[in-house]
């Protein structure tokens, strides 16, 4: 079991990004954790529920690689715009809003190879299985 991640008061993090930034849960949620709303693993849409990292620092991320090549080699971070394309991935079997629910395990994946945690749920009480 984990703690359910909640909307406005969790932070993910990405594996090439600077900084870590909440999720967005959008309001047409009915399921409400201490006067938060619970995210599930529809909320992926990219500037919509996940925001910028700062800079990223990602290869394979082309304005990153062509920042690197023009400071001849030295890796030159470049502003984040996430681009994810799939809902996230998680263990948890409990389904909200006809999908499962989002938990502090889930990971999702940047087209630019980045993997992105929660790195807090933002609730501290809820557990899902």
């Amino acid at each position: 079991m984990s703690l359910a991640v909640v909307g406005g008061a969790s932070l993910i993090k990405c594996s090439f990004g600077l900084v870590p930034t909440p999720l967005i849960v959008l309001p047409d949620r009915t399921v409400v954790i201490s006067g938060m709303l619970m995210g599930n693993i529809t909320d992926f849409m990219p500037m919509v529920n996940i925001t910028t990292f700062g800079m990223c620092t990602s290869m394979s991320n082309p304005q990153v690689l062509v920042g690197t090549i023009l400071a001849f080699g030295i890796l030159t971070p470049m502003p984040c715009v996430p681009i994810v394309v799939a809902p996230w991935i998680t263990a948890a079997v409990n389904v909200m809003a006809t999908a499962p629910v989002l938990d502090q395990t889930s990971i999702s994946m940047c087209i630019w190879a980045g993997v992105i945690t929660v790195l807090q749920p933002g609730n501290f009480t809820v557990m899902v299985p």
